[in-house]
């Protein structure tokens, strides 16, 4: 299908990417299905995950870095005493070590040791790049090089269940957090080493499942035959992922000068942080932020 003859799509689908595909699989077929000239997905799932992976389409995709930036929800399971290539269950067992002594006191103190502030180091299986090559690339060639460690939040991270060798957790963190890492790093501290044997993405910064229903694949393949009306039904409007953030209303004369791109004095508008910026008719304009002095200033215009 050529950009010509596709159609033009807006808004945001919460699909339910399935197990063994990648990211990019994912959105393709969907973009297919479809027809859509334009799409993007929200940050990668590895193909071992399944869950939560907005794809945003036509205007939507001017919000898809904001959902990239976005605190990210896991539920994790984790098989102690097994160190792999890729620190999942794709990779080849390198290092094989007892369980033992590991009960609910000992796994909430190693948990507890990886909440707050912590520094991560990529994985080499992993999309950041080592002058100019990525380091997947670099550990398929059986190379490895020295990587800079990353700070990242971890908010919450909660056991859920024990089966050894199998422990099983949630986690609330920020971008860039691998939970590949995390899970090998909790599986040292507990003496036995670790890898992902199972990973579900529930929460993208303002979806999660609890609050809003995921689609599945067959859920958007079987809509494709009933056409272009299904299909849109199954989406949300951009704004809902704006939806935690307050909106300022502008007059018309401050909507002017914002669409200049200079920023302007609202007043009552909040303090700090992100805005929804609306227009005299309530039509929204986009998102801003606000700068020290209490002015917002236009970020993304649409």
């Amino acid at each position: 299908m050529g950009r010509k003859d596709g159609r033009d799509v807006n808004g945001i689908l919460l699909l339910d990417k399935p197990l063994g595909a990648s990211s990019n699989q994912a959105l393709q077929r969907v973009k297919y299905l479809y027809r859509a000239r334009k799409a993007g997905h929200t940050g990668s799932l590895d193909p071992l995950a399944t869950g939560l992976l907005p794809l945003c389409f036509g205007a939507a995709t001017k919000v898809s870095a904001f959902l990239l930036d976005a605190d990210k929800h896991y539920r994790v399971r984790v098989k102690l005493g097994e160190t792999t290539t890729t620190a999942d269950a794709e990779g080849e067992v390198v290092k094989r070590a007892p369980v033992v002594g590991v009960d609910s006191d000992k796994v909430l103190a190693a948990l507890s040791r990886f909440t707050g502030t912590i520094e991560q180091l990529p994985p080499m299986y992993s999309a950041v790049k080592h002058q100019g090559e990525r380091l997947y690339k670099l550990a398929r060639q059986g190379v490895e090089v020295e990587r800079m460690p990353r700070q990242v939040q971890i908010y919450r991270l909660e056991l859920v269940g024990i089966d050894l060798p199998e422990i099983e957790f949630e986690v609330h963190c920020s971008k860039g957090t691998y939970v590949r890492t995390l899970a090998e790093d909790i599986g040292n501290r507990l003496g036995c080493g670790g890898h992902v044997s199972a990973l579900r993405r529930t929460g993208v910064g303002p979806y999660g499942e609890a609050e809003a229903r995921l689609i599945s694949m067959h859920e958007v393949e079987a809509a494709a035959e009933g056409g272009a009306g299904e299909l849109d039904g199954l989406l949300l409007p951009l704004e809902s992922a704006l939806d935690r953030w307050p909106e300022v209303r502008l007059s018309a004369d401050a909507a002017f000068y914002l669409r200049q791109g200079q920023a302007v004095l609202v007043p009552q508008a909040p303090t700090e942080g992100w805005v929804r910026l609306y227009g005299p008719s309530g039509e929204l304009l986009g998102m801003g932020a606000i700068l020290d002095d209490g002015r917002v200033q236009p970020r993304r215009l649409w």
